[in-house]
Formats: structure tokens, sequence, C-alpha cells
């Protein structure tokens, strides 16, 4: 696996080595040692999560606090989407930035997200199946989403808003300046 840095340190990109021939493909997709040994610190998942959903659906940006806090590590099956994390730690130096990487079932990337940042992701291709591991519960108390058109982060989502498909809960979050935050320099694994 190939791990890399994106412009906000804490967002990294995992490659898996894919192993394929004329009968297919096989690829490791998670390996706690090397992610571990990598960050330098334990991870634990505790939580697989699933969705299908077709071109233009945009899920998110969601996030949930302490003692709640979630770190993803996510990945699509099947077909692609724009993946989007942001950062939203008062204090940090790329405060209200962020990273957005095409993920897809034929380049196998994936992002991880610690805890601090929203995330969130528009599918691409006509369907998508994503997956995601996170080390914490959901808990609906602690669920906090920013609003996907907030204009101080400025998310090109690659589609047309007039085609976005979002759920009532997205069209309603709030922008960066008025959401629940996290501050930076506190250890939320803690």
């Amino acid at each position: 696996m190939i791990f890399t840095r994106t412009t906000i340190p804490d967002v990294l990109i995992i490659e898996p080595k894919i192993h394929g021939d004329e009968r297919g493909y096989f690829v490791e997709t998670f390996r706690a040692n090397k992610l571990e040994e990598f960050l330098g610190h334990p991870i634990n998942f505790c939580q697989d999560n699933e969705s299908k959903s077709s071109r233009g659906v945009l899920r998110g940006l969601h996030y949930q606090l302490p003692p709640h806090a979630q770190t993803k590590l996510v990945r699509v099956i099947e077909g692609s989407v724009l993946d989007v994390a942001v950062d939203i730690r008062k204090n940090s130096p790329f405060f209200g930035q962020h990273v957005a990487v095409e993920l897809s079932g034929d380049n196998k990337k994936q992002m991880f997200i610690p805890r601090g940042f929203a995330h969130g992701f528009i599918v691409l291709s006509d369907v998508c199946t994503f997956a995601y591991k996170v080390d914490n519960y959901y808990s609906p108390e602690c669920d906090r989403g920013i609003a996907f058109n907030d204009q101080d982060i400025d998310i090109d989502w690659q589609i047309a808003t007039s085609q976005l498909r979002l759920s009532e809960k997205d069209k309603k979050q709030p922008n960066l300046c008025n959401a629940d935050l996290f501050e930076y320099g506190i250890n939320y694994y803690a």
C-alpha cells in the first residue's frame, strides 16, 4: 500500500496494490498494522457502512461531534465519486480548506479522513457503491453537517447545482461560520 499525505497533511490517500490477470483482480483494502505504522498511533475501526447511489447524488458534508467523533476510511467498490474532506478545526492552519479526490472502483484509491473533518461525496458515474469504515458508532445527538455550497469553502462538485440530488437534511445544513466545530490541537482520540 502507498500512503500519501494531501495538501492537508492529516488527510491521506491510500493506494492498494492491485493484483490482476485474465481472471480478474485481488486487492488488499485494509491492513491495520500498515496504517498504524504510517500514522504512528493505533486506529480501531468498529463499523463498516455501505451506500448505493446514482449520478448526481451528493451526500454531505457530514461529521459527528465528540464524544462520538469519527475517523473514516472511504472507498468506492463500483462507479466513481468526487470525495471531499473539509478541515473544521478552529485555529488549524488549514481551517475551511478542503481536499477533493476522485475515488473509483477502477483506481481503488481510498481517503483517510481523521476526526475534526467534515466529509461528503458526489456520484459522478451512473451508479456507485460506496463503502467506509468508522472508528466510532453513529450517534444521532452528535450528528452534524455543513452546507455543501458554502461559498467560503468553495467546492467544485463537478456537476451543475440543478442536477444535484440531496436529502432534505443536506439542503438545510448551516454554513461553516455557523456550524459546531472542533478545536485544533486537541487530541480527540484520547
